[in-house]
């Protein structure tokens, strides 16, 4: 079954946030959402967010499950905002509570944080699959990039969040922690198994030198034959070689440190204070 795909690009974090629609009905998922977060002034905006809830409501749609490939260092989710407005239940991978253990600590967020995933409606395991409508999904457990790393293969579509990018760009860092490039070659190779037609849908595009366009939208075959870091059947040695060495080089996403506070807590905010005030985080010399 091919579902209807519809991407909203946010070109301030690079991200594409995706909605997927039973071809048969009017049930649909929502991928990667964004809550807009400007670092300088600590101010949410829920403008990227609204645009879907727009589209939704425009197209008469009941929003089933809203989905988190991993735990974003990059962006805020906006998944309960969105699922305020529009229902839905909040899903991510099981391995969810290995990177809650990893940076509570990091945060210091002691015993009253819950490190078992509870503020996820569900936690997914490697082969479960659930419904959108009647259209199927399916779980592929693809760590590397972190340990929660989840690929969503929806009739023939396939969205692997960060564990790969367009050809032209390659792959996931893995130097985060609970990363590894061992893994995320291993990952890979699972979603370079799913027939050469599965369209890939990517959740982060930078436009790799020589191309003028975004792009997020590409084929198992396409990046079986042309992805730069993994295509033509390169082996596990020289991929870890390059992964390794080219992750030594490159600095922490901006908004790390709150995205992570965030999206540990499936997009909520830390608990306010006595007056009702929120606070992050800055944790020195942690990450």
């Amino acid at each position: 079954m091919t579902p209807f795909v519809k991407a909203f690009f946010d070109e301030a974090t690079f991200t594409v946030s995706y909605l997927v629609r039973d071809p048969k009905g009017s049930a649909c998922a929502i991928i990667d959402s964004v809550l807009d977060f400007d670092h300088a002034s600590g101010r949410t905006d829920t403008t990227s967010a609204d645009k879907i809830i727009q589209f939704v409501k425009d197209n008469d749609l009941a929003v089933d499950w809203i989905l988190e490939s991993h735990v974003h260092a990059d962006h805020l989710s906006a998944a309960p905002y969105l699922q305020e407005a529009l229902g839905g239940k909040i899903g991510i991978g099981s391995n969810i509570t290995m990177v809650q253990d990893t940076f509570g600590k990091v945060f210091n967020e002691g015993t009253e944080f819950q490190r078992d995933g509870s503020q996820f409606d569900a936690l997914f395991e490697q082969g479960d699959s659930f419904h959108i409508g009647q259209l199927r999904g399916d779980v592929m457990h693809t760590p590397g990039h972190t340990p929660a790393c989840m690929t969503y293969v929806i009739g023939d579509a396939a969205f692997v969040g960060d564990t790969l990018f367009m050809p032209d760009f390659g792959t996931a860092r893995c130097d985060f922690p609970g990363g590894s490039s061992e893994m995320l070659f291993q990952s890979i190779q699972s979603i370079l198994a799913l027939p050469d037609e599965t369209r890939i849908f990517v959740g982060h595009d930078y436009k790799a030198p020589g191309r003028d366009e975004f792009a997020w939208e590409t084929t198992v075959g396409e990046q079986k034959a042309l992805n730069v870091h993994i295509g033509k059947g390169r082996p596990i040695e020289d991929f870890v070689e390059m992964r390794d060495a080219r992750d030594a080089t490159l600095a922490m996403p901006r908004l790390i440190l709150p995205s992570l506070q965030v999206n540990m807590r499936a997009g909520q905010m830390p608990e306010p204070d006595a007056d009702g005030d929120v606070f992050l985080k800055i944790p020195i010399n942690k990450i």
